[in-house]
């Protein structure tokens, strides 16, 4: 594969693309070749959550399922925190004892994250999907085992580009996430502020890869 996508909701079928496709264990596409699966913090449903967990568990065990998500933290929306936090703690054990690593939507809860990964014990790899905060907070999450994967606002934000070239060449990934633009765009723009050529990029997202899921 010449490009790995970490995660997207929109599967292209490229032959030189391997995609994580998200997907929701009320809309599974056994089609789709590699996918992670997972409750999105914003579509919790109080009354359907063990089966949707149920659903996520006998996923788990697929060949084709790379990764739990994406799932996690988000304090800017009406969901109940506590409720939000019990439905990732499901989910991290079920990656955990499957150890398959987990994406992760995190907004506002940085810290909550790295509070309940040292909670509970969490060994599997845990990555930051959209990542867009400020070096700080990035080294913070670094410091605590978690890999960050940028995307949208890579693209969106020039101010990111101070962070992602201080961001360590085996703890990132790229992504598209719901962008229109393609992942090759990606790669330009991330090679160009790593100040390498694209294919070295390719190979160094290719080692991590191969690091996060050979786990």
């Amino acid at each position: 594969m010449s490009y790995i996508n970490l995660h997207t909701h929109q599967f292209t079928d490229r032959h030189d693309i391997l995609e994580i496709v998200n997907q929701y264990p009320r809309e599974f596409d056994a089609t789709i070749p590699h996918y992670s699966i997972g409750i999105h913090p914003w579509y919790i449903v109080e009354d359907r959550i063990d089966e949707d967990l149920a659903i996520i568990e006998s996923k788990l065990t697929l060949e084709n399922c790379l990764a739990v998500g994406e799932c996690g933290l988000d304090k800017r929306i009406e969901v109940p925190f506590e409720l939000q936090i019990n439905v990732f703690e499901k989910q991290l054990l079920l990656a955990e004892a499957n150890k398959k690593p987990v994406i992760i939507h995190c907004v506002a809860a940085f810290q909550e994250v790295i509070d309940i990964k040292k909670r509970l014990k969490i060994s599997i790899p845990m990555i930051i999907h959209g990542f867009s905060k400020n070096l700080e907070t990035a080294q913070q999450l670094l410091n605590n085992g978690l890999y960050l994967s940028f995307g949208k606002y890579l693209l969106r934000n020039p101010e990111l580009e101070s962070v992602f070239k201080n961001i360590p060449d085996d703890r990132f990934f790229l992504e598209t996430d719901t962008i229109e633009e393609g992942i090759r765009e990606v790669y330009q723009l991330a090679a160009q502020y790593k100040n390498i050529d694209v294919e070295t990029l390719q190979a160094q997202v290719s080692q991590n890869f191969h690091q996060v899921f050979s786990h």
